[in-house]
């Protein structure tokens, strides 16, 4: 089953901020889970996936079994919301979360052209854009796509008819729901003091590609350095060499082998 996370594609889309949650969101799993008449669920989630993955099994850990996390490594809870550690590193400079946080002006521009927004957002995330960090480009500036390319051709890890169902989506649901899980931080920091606080304990698997940008966003730390460290069972750790951020569009049949792989140490 691979579902539509609230406020994306066929899944409801509420309007307010606070309906994006990391309470609703992990609830809302947890609910899928009791749709199907299952005990329990193994989870696999890529990137704002992971950390809603990692968090029911936190919060009903008796509904998970396994997780399977891509890009975005477990990691321990801060003292403070994320927005704030964002403010502190990136000050005056541009940084996409902090862009987000007020309402509609994100939507505004992704939404004026939504399959130039999607091909330049899929690109300068991937391992084939040729400047590393252009994601990290922390030039002031008013809007997010500024320096980002729109290649031509698009590499072939993403098809037109990809792009044609992504878009027809995006299309109809809009932006909003997405961006307001980033609204979220002082919320989710403030609402749910056990978010990340102790290590997971579920047998887990880690896949990322070796130019994911989100590996740098604290500049000089890289995120992907032991990956496990804040996992109990970690019981595979793989780094897909050449890719970035969507390692299962752009290294589709590496990450199947590797799940299959994690999914054959389960019981």
């Amino acid at each position: 089953m691979v579902p539509d996370v609230r406020g994306y594609g066929g899944s409801a889309r509420p309007d307010a901020v606070e309906a994006y949650d990391m309470a609703s969101l992990t609830a809302d799993i947890a609910g899928l889970i009791d749709a199907f008449g299952e005990d329990s669920a193994i989870l696999i989630g890529h990137d704002w996936g992971s950390p809603i993955c990692w968090n029911t099994a936190s919060f009903y850990p008796e509904r998970v079994s396994a997780i399977g996390i891509l890009s975005v490594p477990y990691h321990r809870r801060l003292d403070i919301p994320e927005t704030e550690l964002w403010r502190r590193l990136y000050g005056d400079d541009f940084f996409y979360q902090l862009y987000f946080q007020a309402e509609g002006v994100a939507e505004a521009e992704l939404e004026s052209d939504i399959r130039s927004s999607l091909r330049r957002i899929y690109f300068t995330l991937s391992g084939d854009d040729p400047v590393p960090d252009r994601w990290l480009d922390r030039t002031p500036r008013p809007r997010l796509l500024d320096p980002f390319i729109d290649p031509a051709p698009f590499p072939n890890w993403l098809s037109e008819s990809d792009l044609d169902y992504l878009v027809a989506n995006f299309e109809e649901s809009g932006f909003r729901g997405p961006l307001n899980r980033y609204r979220n931080a002082e919320r989710d920091h403030e609402n749910l003091p056990l978010m990340n606080a102790g290590p997971l304990r579920q047998p887990s698997c880690f896949i990322g590609g070796s130019r994911d940008v989100t590996r740098h966003f604290v500049p000089g730390h890289d995120l992907y350095e032991d990956v496990g460290r804040r996992c109990k069972d970690l019981r595979l750790g793989q780094i897909i060499e050449g890719a970035g951020h969507w390692v299962q569009q752009e290294a589709p049949d590496v990450v199947t082998q590797s799940l299959l792989a994690f999914l054959d140490t389960l019981d």
